[in-house]
């Protein structure tokens, strides 16, 4: 079965045999066709894609031929009509399966949907299945024009929102302990999500790590205020103060609601609290009390 895959090198297999193309336009033209696999990519896309707003005179007979290119590649591997010719452009056909990005969107899919439905620990191996098929930024080695550098950062956000919805799933879990190593790298990573930050702290602090936890927003106050001239938000300074002021249990906390900490400041709130999810945006410093209380 012919599978190919972009969440990291582009790669086109069929079965064990690899026969991505080597021509950088080709892989190009290949990579704009996955990104609309089973809808129409026009000609005036394709030439777009590849030259941008600078294209030869012969853009379109060249775009033909880096098209019959590739077709002649496909054929040999699988004679099923893969990519078909229409009066205005060209179509991969390619099912749910046959592209990694697919499979990650279903599991991405399905994992929101556990997650809503309480579903926690499938929820966690759902989103962790699809995370698990990304060896690397989208098309890693494919030179990128305008559509596909905007495909990419659509995909690079959906893997962040697959990221931050089992972090949620695995603290609904209460897997404060094991996720305090992986918050710390993403809090590096991404130094202005405070999301991730307000996620570090209010698990160190449930793990019984008040002095890491009280470092941890002070690291993130100092990187707000330097880079970005701005204090940390309403709900990670109430994270802070409650951090501060709550008596921790001697021991690990149960969990009884989500530790959702902040979302973070350069995204509005509006556009955060879209979607099924928006309900899991919960409030790190009850939890805390909670935690102190029971």
């Amino acid at each position: 079965m012919i599978r190919f895959t972009i969440l990291g090198a582009l790669t086109a297999m069929n079965g064990a045999r690899e026969f991505t193309p080597t021509t950088p336009k080709v892989c190009q033209v290949l990579a704009l066709l996955l990104s609309r696999a089973g809808r129409v990519v026009g000609f005036r896309s394709l030439v777009e894609e590849l030259w941008e707003e600078d294209p030869p005179k012969t853009a379109l007979s060249t775009a033909q031929t880096y098209i019959y290119q590739l077709r002649k590649a496909i054929e040999r591997e699988s004679p099923q009509g893969l990519l078909v010719t229409r009066p205005f452009g060209y179509i991969l056909r390619v099912d749910g399966e046959r592209l990694d990005a697919h499979v990650f969107q279903r599991l991405l899919g399905e994992g929101r949907r556990a997650l809503a439905d309480g579903r926690y620990a499938e929820a966690s191996r759902k989103l962790a299945q699809g995370l698990e098929l990304w060896t690397g930024p989208v098309l890693a080695d494919v030179v990128q024009g305008p559509l596909l550098r905007t495909y990419q950062v659509h995909l690079e956000e959906e893997r962040l929102r697959a990221l931050e919805l089992r972090i949620e799933a695995d603290v609904m879990l209460g897997r404060h302990r094991e996720l305090v190593g992986e918050l710390k790298a993403l809090a590096a990573t991404y130094p202005h999500h405070e999301w991730f930050h307000g996620q570090l702290i209010s698990a160190l602090c449930r793990s019984g790590r008040r002095s890491e936890a009280l470092h941890a927003y002070r690291d993130v106050r100092t990187v707000l205020s330097r880079d970005l001239g701005i204090d940390p938000s309403r709900e990670l300074q109430d994270l802070h103060q409650a951090v501060l002021t709550t008596e921790l249990p001697a021991g690990p906390a149960t969990v009884s609601a989500t530790v959702s900490a902040t979302v973070s400041a350069t995204v509005p709130a509006d556009v955060a609290a879209k979607g099924p999810e928006a309900r899991f945006a919960g409030r790190p410093l009850e939890l805390i009390r909670r935690s102190s209380s029971g």
